[in-house]
């Protein structure tokens, strides 16, 4: 047996919480590793955090400024050469896009390195399967992401998102809250399938747990409906009738909904609120307008239409909340369009799972202080549309 193989079967076979373990037995035994860490990154993309029984850990390490951070960055795996001859493999954990983390593999020298790099890179895409599959049972991977507490409104909203980016040949998401650990009104939603890509933004009114009791309503609602098949005209009247019937209008909820039509571009639109969306397209950004309709749950029985919308191949769209585009400065000086608009635009050679954070820190540089007031969210669409079919394939 290989020692992919061997990695494969030890991994799908183990208890949900001895993953780094008996990754790291195989990888000493198959491949001559000399030491195997596991790192996850935290809830506000800023660290990787050692996967680890307490009190034996590591220290996190900056995703920013450090080789596993590279790695995690890049999605790609990175070499680093130690001082004794020695090499060690950063190697990302992620699954269909979603980045969980880096898998750190030390080996004897340079050589050994470049060998194996191809098939310690397929391991740890295995662990990352893995690794989503065990959080059903363990909690441990969940705490290894944690650097603060989470608040109690924080850890219903990050259990209720899909994930924080996707990759598909005919697009990529990317998406991100802040602040982090203490989020509690505002999400995104989104649902793939051959044909249709389906993605909400949400903005919840009110703070705290109140605010992740009404999201959450309101998102199970939406997709309540999504998966009955029907229209997302109707999937926006059923949740505002589940939002109105709870609350009786004292509270509502915001949302931007799209499905898209994964082979032509072309999507139906529902703009129920606040969240805003721009549009990169060949270097320029440009705000896009939808006739506003009325949040889900303000009145009894609101009737919905979805409006047209039609995406290209190249198109880069950046979906924002309120809590980004009026935060104020200092001075009082709301964010707004320009300064996003130049925010978009100097970010527009990363790929759409680095944009929010990077947005999100010109954000922090305009509010002046680091905690933000209100929930932040973004969520970066790039759009590669579907290749068209060559002479005679089906």
């Amino acid at each position: 047996m290989n020692g992919f193989m061997a990695a494969e079967r030890a991994l799908r076979t183990a208890a949900p919480h001895a993953l780094l373990d008996v990754v790291r037995v195989v990888l000493i035994e198959q491949y001559g590793a000399e030491d195997v860490e596991l790192f996850m990154a935290d809830y506000g993309l800023t660290v990787l955090q050692p996967v680890s029984v307490l009190p034996h850990t590591l220290e996190p390490v900056s995703v920013h400024n450090s080789p596993a951070g590279r790695a995690f960055g890049a999605q790609e795996p990175y070499r680093e050469e130690l001082r004794d001859g020695r090499a060690r493999l950063h190697l990302p954990v992620s699954v269909r896009g979603d980045r969980l983390g880096v898998l750190s593999v030390t080996l004897p020298g340079g050589d050994a390195a470049r060998r194996w790099e191809p098939e310690l890179a397929d391991i740890a895409d295995v662990l990352g399967h893995e690794v989503l599959v065990a959080e059903r049972d363990t909690d441990l991977y969940l705490q290894a992401r944690r650097k603060d507490r989470l608040t109690l409104a924080a850890e219903m909203q990050w259990q209720l998102l899909p994930g924080r980016s996707c990759s598909r040949p005919e697009y990529e998401l990317g998406a991100q809250l802040e602040p982090a650990y203490a989020i509690f009104g505002d999400n995104f939603d989104w649902s793939g399938t051959a044909d249709h890509l389906m993605l909400y933004v949400t903005n919840g009114m009110g703070e705290g747990i109140e605010a992740s009791l009404l999201t959450n309503l309101a998102i199970n609602a939406l997709r309540n409906a999504r998966r009955a098949g029907i229209s997302i005209a109707d999937q926006a009247a059923l949740a505002d009738q589940a939002v109105y019937a709870h609350y009786q209008g004292r509270c509502y909820l915001s949302v931007l909904m799209f499905d898209f039509d994964v082979a032509t571009g072309r999507a139906g639109v529902v703009d129920a609120g606040s969240p805003q969306l721009l549009r990169l397209r060949a270097g320029a950004v440009e705000r896009v307008t939808f006739d506003a309709q009325l949040p889900l749950g303000m009145f009894e029985e609101t009737d919905y239409v979805a409006q047209d919308f039609h995406v290209e191949p190249g198109d880069r769209l950046v979906f924002v909340s309120d809590g980004v585009h009026a935060v104020a400065s200092p001075k009082g000086e709301a964010y707004g369009d320009e300064a996003l608009a130049r925010a978009i635009h100097s970010t527009r050679l990363l790929p759409a799972a680095e944009v929010p954070r990077a947005i999100l820190r010109e954000l922090t540089g305009h509010r002046g202080k680091l905690v933000p007031d209100d929930d932040a969210l973004i969520v970066c669409l790039d759009w590669h549309g579907r290749p068209p079919r060559g002479p005679g394939r089906m």
